[in-house]
């Protein structure tokens, strides 16, 4: 029942999966969760009244990832188009160092000469592909609005294509300064500069033995309660990492556990 339990919240988390854009899509993700599972289940023999569960579980699972296959392939044909346009636009820069180190650097006329190549490349079926549609038209809405707008920092040396570096840098100092004051507005902090968090022991002998005070066996138990708390979390980590073989891994202990209590109800009392 546990191994199912945790099989249940691998289907859930599929299904209900955040998206973190511009590249990371959370529906698209989710499917090829649900498209692991599906074939994780597929690979171990679902006989007999005691995996009737299971076999439930599969044919769920196989019916929503058939249902949803044709949608999840404009996702993926979108979202390629996506990645395409972000490598024109040396996007992110972290990924392209080659092209500072250049001997002929990139030019914002070059950039745009590769965008038109791939504007009129992508020509997806508008009526049949929805999502490639929504791609296509903000693509060629944005492209014409703001494009001339968007090169600037290609013939300007040291201007970055985007301020996300300076806001994870105010980001960082606002949190900080309302970690260690307690306050929500950071207005008036903003003139006192960073501050130090002092510790409570005077020396490390002050320290260890405030450590010792904790019981062993207080400590130990607190401990197994923290492992049991975290022990979903790094499930679902494992999960997100590698769907095929976490489902594999419990599809296996599933059948290990049933052959574990088959053979314990057949011996004689």
């Amino acid at each position: 029942m546990e191994i199912e339990a945790q099989i249940r919240t691998a289907i859930r988390d599929a299904v209900n999966r955040p998206s973190r854009k511009p590249f990371y899509w959370g529906g698209l993700t989710g499917y090829e969760q649900l498209e692991a599972i599906a074939q994780a289940l597929r690979s171990e023999p679902l006989e007999g009244a005691e995996t009737r569960y299971l076999q439930r579980l599969a044919m769920q699972v196989d019916r929503v990832v058939k249902k949803n296959r044709v949608l999840a392939q404009d996702l993926q044909e979108a979202h390629n188009g996506l990645v395409r346009i972000a490598e024109c636009l040396r996007y992110p820069p972290s990924s392209f160092p080659a092209s500072d180190t250049s001997e002929t650097p990139l030019t914002s006329e070059q950039v745009r000469g590769e965008m038109e190549v791939l504007l009129q490349a992508f020509q997806p079926d508008l009526k049949r592909r929805p999502a490639q549609a929504a791609l296509y038209n903000a693509w060629h809405r944005l492209w014409r609005s703001w494009g001339s707008d968007l090169l600037h920092c290609y013939d300007l040396p040291g201007l970055p294509p985007d301020n996300l570096k300076m806001e994870s840098l105010f980001g960082r100092l606002r949190r900080h300064q309302r970690r260690i004051s307690g306050r929500q507005s950071t207005r008036e902090l903003r003139d006192f500069g960073p501050c130090q968090v002092l510790f409570l022991a005077e020396s490390e002998d002050d320290l260890l033995q405030q450590l010792r005070r904790v019981p062993l066996a207080e400590y130990q138990i607190r401990r197994r309660r923290l492992a049991e708390a975290e022990a979903p979390r790094q499930f679902l980590r494992r999960l997100h990492r590698d769907p095929l073989n976490t489902m594999r891994s419990l599809v296996h202990q599933h059948a290990a556990r049933r052959t574990t209590l088959t053979s314990s109800s057949s011996l004689p009392p």
